[in-house]
Formats: C-alpha cells, structure tokens, sequence
C-alpha cells in the first residue's frame, strides 16, 4: 500500500490566509517556489496558477488591463513583445480554422486548459483538482446557460469542456444570488464567495496532505485576484475624480 506524504513542515510555515477580500501575506510566485523547493504538489498547483495567468491574459486581450500591470505566476512574459507566452498545450493546432486566423479563441483556450487539467488530475491522483473542475466547469457553464437564457440564445455552442462538469452539484442557489446583484462587482463578488466557500468545505484541513496545499494556493489566487479588482476599482474612482 502506498503511504499518503504529508507536508506538516511545509504547512506549518505557509502564512495564514484571511477572509476573502483581505491582503495576500505573500505572491503566488512565491508560494509555488516554496512548494517546489519542498517538493509539494507541484504539478496541480502549476495548474491551478496557470488559471490565474489565463485570467490576467484574457484581460489583456481585451485592454482591460496593461502589461506592466500583469502579475503571472507560470506563463513568462515576452518583454520585446509586451505579452504573456503561452505554453503550447494552450494553442491552437495547426491546421484548425482557428490557428489559421491567428488568433485565440478565448473560449477554446479555457477548454484547452481544463482538458489539460484534468489530465494532471488524473496523472497526479489529485482527487482535489478533479473535483475543482469540475465544480469550476459546471458553475462557468451554468452561467453561460443563465446568460443565453436572457438573451434568447442556444447555450451549447458557447458551453466550455462540458464533459468535465459535475453534474451533480446544484448551483441554482448561486445563480439566484448573482442575478439578484446590483452591478457587476457585486455578481463577480457573489461568484467568488461561493468558489471560496466550496474550498473551505473541500480542505480536509489538518489532513496536511497534497489536498491541503492545493486549496490553500486556490484561496491565495482568489485574494490575489480580488486585491486586482480592488487596486482597478480605486484607480477608477481617481480617475473620475481627476476628469470631474
């Protein structure tokens, strides 16, 4: 019988993380060189990173953000180029209608990730990461079909790795919050609420098994990625200021 490895050491020097919302006590980039340096769960928590990077990638593909501003923790950026390289499980084959238009479907390249990442999943026996896509792909397709419903449209073509999905859990409590929300931060604000809230009920905290790091850099992304929005928010409102 192969013996689960524990990371009591590696855990036990990892900073708390606070609530939602708070500060980041340390980068991404510097968590996952603490976990290559303690030869952790390299590999799912490599994935579970590159979400974060495909975000901010997505972002600045639609000029929402700069390049200076982005903060990648596994793409590297090509400086002469002022934009993120993506590995190449993330292009598009060569010979697709997509690869000949040179450009990258955003919705494909999400497919593209999941599929990777499922095969990590399975690859590393990481019951977790499974099972954080699939909570992941059935809540982003659970909002297409909410939205296409809106606007009259057919969702499947717009579905991501619909495979993926678990079809089990409900997310009809979710979707009710985010269409009850008062501007878009808030919807975004209730989405992520409930990303994190799924972690904390997928922890099996004190297990400090590979399970407990990897929800650990999940809840990290998430306060990263809410210090952006945030950070964004403020500038704006001096920006408005400054105009006014």
């Amino acid at each position: 019988m192969n013996r689960i490895r524990r990371y009591e050491y590696l855990l036990s020097a990892l900073p708390v993380l606070e609530p939602m919302g708070s500060i980041p006590p340390m980068s991404k980039r510097e968590l996952f060189e603490r976990i290559i340096d303690s030869n952790g769960p390299v590999d799912s928590v490599e994935v579970l990173l590159l979400g974060d990077d495909i975000i901010q990638y997505e972002a600045l593909l639609a000029e929402e953000i700069k390049p200076d501003e982005i903060d990648l923790a596994v793409i590297s950026l090509d400086k002469a180029e002022s934009e993120p390289v993506l590995p190449d499980f993330l292009l598009p084959e060569e010979g697709t209608h997509e690869q000949e238009n040179k450009r990258i479907s955003v919705d494909e390249m999400w497919s593209r990730y999941f599929h990777h990442a499922a095969f990590i999943a399975k690859c590393t026996h990481s019951g977790f990461l499974k099972a954080w896509i699939g909570f992941e792909v059935g809540l982003r397709n659970a909002l297409v079909t909410a939205r296409a419903h809106i606007l009259d449209l057919d969702s499947a073509p717009y579905l991501v790795a619909p495979q993926l999905a678990d079809r089990d859990t409900d997310y009809s409590y979710i979707l009710s919050a985010w269409s009850a929300a008062s501007n878009p931060l808030n919807a975004l604000e209730v989405l992520d609420k409930a990303r994190w809230g799924w972690l904390e009920e997928n922890g099996r905290w004190y297990s400090f098994a590979a399970c407990e790091i990897e929800v650990y850099a999940a809840k990290l992304i998430l306060l990263h990625r809410w210090r952006r929005i945030l950070s964004d928010k403020k500038q704006r409102k001096k920006t408005n200021v400054v105009q006014v």
